[in-house]
């Protein structure tokens, strides 16, 4: 749909940053007094991005409103750092829309526009993807918000993000989740990443895995290469996580790059009420781990003793790693330990985080990183199959496999060391013979 430019009677801008306004200059070009409301904070960030201080600014504040005819109007409400200082939201009376700018939004593009068009699992975990590596910073600022806006007492019934899909159906359950997600969330998980120079610290983080897993088979636990892995959903699962171990090789007494930008990210996101160890090998010096605690210390979280292994880890290493997995397990334990525990099995899909009121959201415990459905194809008894003591994976050696470059045929003593298991991402350690 095509409108005269001309017949625009002013512009809202919730908020400056460039994929909000990247396009002013060039339609204030073709109508250059049209009124600019928006909060006095974004006045700066407009001018500093645009350079034109002479443009008709109406600076607003909440509870301030426009009449934009057929009884309806806009009323904003200022947002300050959700997530810049200009930021703000509009409500639009009549049709009970709210112009949540930044918030309840994701990073999710999808051909269709409404929430209960997709699918509402990877839907979720958009949303606490984006949540967690933008707003976690904020989020005695986001409960703040929340609360205000809703002692407004106004209905409603869409809410309208500037990024991903549109709130169409119940658009209260994202509000509620972002309560839940604001007040120290943490599920009953540990996440463990890593940076390797040949593999010895992947060792070791295998081995630390099995020994949470083996004092406690509840807790879900996922094993992350920073050099293979996805930035954003590292991040997700830190924010999910009661406990994370960060590993990585010495290298000129210092830690891995990669590992040292993570440990940069994590402070910034100003993570609360975690917990965290660092592990790693080393030749000479063992600097890195080192500096990984100090700075996990600095970051906020409550660290645990850390762990060294020198060189390659021989088979006292190893059990030494099992063991500091199993310490961890009982240090960070959510639970009873001394009761049976069972690993629930779970669907080897992403990670699954639930629409619920924000009283149940907040503790609930969702279980995924640790895949445990058991493979349900039938294998010979002869086989010579190998299967995973976390996730219950089967290694067929009929079938190998190629996404490792393990080509069919190969037996499992001619699997290479660095091979991870597909579903869990741990190594050869946690296997044992198929059985049947």
């Amino acid at each position: 749909m095509e409108i005269d430019l001309k017949s625009i009677d002013f512009i809202v801008v919730n908020h400056a940053e460039e994929d909000h306004s990247g396009a002013l200059s060039a339609l204030m070009e073709k109508i250059p007094n049209t009124p600019i409301y928006c909060t006095e904070a974004a006045i700066d960030s407009i001018v500093g991005h645009h350079h034109h201080p002479e443009w008709n600014f109406k600076t607003v504040k909440t509870g301030d409103s426009i009449d934009i005819g057929n009884g309806k109007q806009l009323v904003f409400v200022e947002a300050p750092m959700l997530h810049w200082p200009d930021s703000m939201m509009t409500y639009l009376t009549g049709d009970a829309v709210l112009f949540s700018n930044d918030a309840f939004g994701q990073h999710y593009c999808d051909e269709r526009l409404f929430n209960d068009e997709v699918d509402q699992n990877e839907l979720m975990e958009q949303c606490l993807r984006y949540y967690s590596n933008i707003l976690t910073p904020f989020s005695s600022l986001v409960t703040a918000k929340i609360k205000e806006v809703l002692s407004f007492n106004l209905p409603v019934d869409m809410i309208a993000t500037s990024h991903g899909i549109v709130w169409r159906d119940n658009p209260v359950q994202i509000i509620e989740q972002y309560l839940a997600w604001a007040d120290n969330y943490q599920e009953d998980r540990i996440t463990i990443f890593y940076d390797s120079m040949s593999n010895n610290t992947r060792m070791m983080a295998d081995a630390i895995a099995q020994g949470i897993h083996d004092v406690d088979p509840g807790v879900a636990v996922k094993v992350f290469n920073v050099s293979k892995h996805d930035k954003n959903e590292i991040l997700a699962n830190v924010f999910r996580s009661k406990g994370i171990l960060v590993g990585s090789s010495t290298m000129n007494n210092v830690m891995m790059p990669k590992i040292a930008g993570m440990l940069e990210e994590i402070t910034g996101l100003r993570f609360k009420a975690k917990k965290a160890a660092a592990f790693g090998s080393y030749g000479w010096n063992g600097g890195a781990v080192d500096r990984i605690h100090a700075r996990l210390t600095d970051a906020g979280f409550e660290t645990a003793v850390s762990l060294k292994t020198k060189w390659r880890p021989d088979g006292k290493a190893m059990r030494e790693c099992r063991e500091h997995g199993q310490n961890i397990a009982k240090l960070w334990a959510k639970h009873d330990l001394t009761s049976p525990v069972f690993a629930p099995t779970i669907a080897a899909s992403a990670p699954q985080v639930q629409s619920q009121p924000a009283a149940q959201v907040a503790t609930q415990a969702v279980v995924d990183a640790a895949p445990s459905t058991p493979s349900t194809e039938a294998h010979p008894a002869d086989c010579q199959c190998m299967v995973c003591t976390v996730c219950n994976w089967v290694y067929d050696p009929a079938k190998g496999e190629p996404n490792q470059g393990v080509e069919p045929g190969t037996a499992w003593t001619e699997v290479p060391d660095y091979f991870l298991c597909p579903e869990c991402h741990l190594g050869k350690d946690v296997f044992v013979e198929y059985n049947g």
